[in-house]
C-alpha cells in the first residue's frame, strides 16, 4: 500500500477501481486547516485525466504493470500480430486497442507490451526510429533562413514535417513520442 504523502510522478495506482498512473502531485500546506496533496491522475486504460485531492495518510493498492518485449511481426485488417522473442508466443491486439502507437514502427522491429493482470492495455514504440522517406516535394535554395519544413511521407505511411534539404530516399531519425524529425542518418 502506498500512501498519499508518497505519490511521486509515473507511480501506478489502483483509484476508484481504475488503473492510475501519477501524472503531477503537489503537497499543499494552507494556513488554516490540515495538509493535503492535490494531484493529477491518468487512467491508463481509458486516457482521462482526473484531478483530485487526499489526505497524506490516504492509502492506496500499488498496481503492478508488466511491460515485455514483444516482435511486431504484422499488421492485417482487424489485428496487429506480436510475438515473444523468448517463447515464441504470439499475441493479436485490436486496431482500437493499440491506436497510433505503431504508426513509426516497421514489421519485426522491437516494442513494450504493457499489462496489468494480463490484461494488455497499451504498446510502447521504441523511443527513436530511423525510416526511410518515400514521398517528398523538393526543397527551394536560400529558403532556410526561416528554419522551413515541408511535410514528408515515411516507409510506414506516417506524415513528418522535415527540413527543406531531406529527399526522397533519404533515412531519417524520428522521435516516436512527439513524431518530430531528429536527423538524417
Amino acid at each position: 500500500m502506498i500512501t498519499a504523502g508518497d505519490f511521486r510522478n509515473g507511480m501506478t495506482i489502483e483509484y476508484d477501481g481504475n488503473i492510475c498512473q501519477v501524472i503531477e502531485f503537489q503537497h499543499v500546506k494552507p494556513g488554516k486547516g490540515a495538509a493535503f496533496v492535490r494531484t493529477r491522475l491518468r487512467n491508463i486504460i481509458s486516457g482521462g485525466i482526473v484531478e483530485t485531492s487526499f489526505r497524506p495518510t490516504e492509502k492506496f493498492p500499488q498496481a503492478r504493470i508488466d511491460r515485455k518485449d514483444m516482435q511486431y511481426l504484422y499488421g492485417d485488417d482487424d489485428f496487429y500480430n506480436f510475438m515473444d522473442v523468448e517463447t515464441y508466443d504470439q499475441i493479436s491486439l485490436t486496431k482500437e486497442s493499440v491506436g497510433d502507437a505503431l504508426k513509426f514502427v516497421k514489421e519485426n522491429e522491437m516494442c513494450k507490451i504493457c499489462s496489468h493482470n494480463g490484461n494488455v492495455f497499451a504498446v510502447e514504440p521504441p523511443l527513436f526510429v530511423e525510416l526511410e522517406v518515400t514521398d517528398t516535394e523538393p526543397g527551394f535554395k536560400g529558403d532556410t533562413a526561416t528554419g522551413a519544413t515541408k511535410p514528408a511521407i515515411v516507409e510506414t505511411g506516417a506524415k513528418v514535417m522535415v527540413p527543406l534539404f531531406v529527399e526522397i530516399g533519404n533515412k531519417i531519425k524520428i522521435d516516436t513520442r512527439t513524431g518530430e524529425y531528429l536527423s538524417r542518418v
